[in-house]
């Protein structure tokens, strides 16, 4: 079974680079899902996803997406994904969720997005 391999970079103004690469799926989801929840129990609420290594996304692992939305929004921050790769985006498209994210192709764009 494929793995999910997250990496987190602490970048200026409290701001949270998460990259996530590899497979998102019914097996995997809970890794990302906790990873977010940490962050918002450190109070960190402008987090940035880069998905451009992610190979595959089901929808259960476009519910972590769903939830931390939601989650950051609550705490007056904002959730940006990065680059998501065309099979990625598909899923986010075919669920009807591209117009509840926001998206960006590139890092300096997600972070002007988060000031939006």
């Amino acid at each position: 079974m494929p793995d999910l391999v997250i990496t987190e970079e602490e970048l200026e103004d409290g701001v949270v680079l998460l990259e996530a690469s590899g497979f998102l799926d019914a097996y995997t989801y809970v890794e990302l899902e906790e990873k977010i929840h940490q962050l918002i129990d450190r109070e960190c609420y402008r987090i940035i996803v880069q998905l451009d290594k992610l190979t595959y996304m089901s929808s259960a692992g476009a519910g972590v997406f769903i939830g931390a939305n939601q989650m950051t929004k609550d705490a007056g921050g904002k959730l940006v994904i990065l680059n998501p790769t065309e099979n990625v985006y598909e899923v986010f498209k075919l669920l009807g969720l591209t117009q509840i994210f926001s998206f960006a192709k590139s890092l300096e764009n997600a972070k002007k997005a988060l000031k939006n």
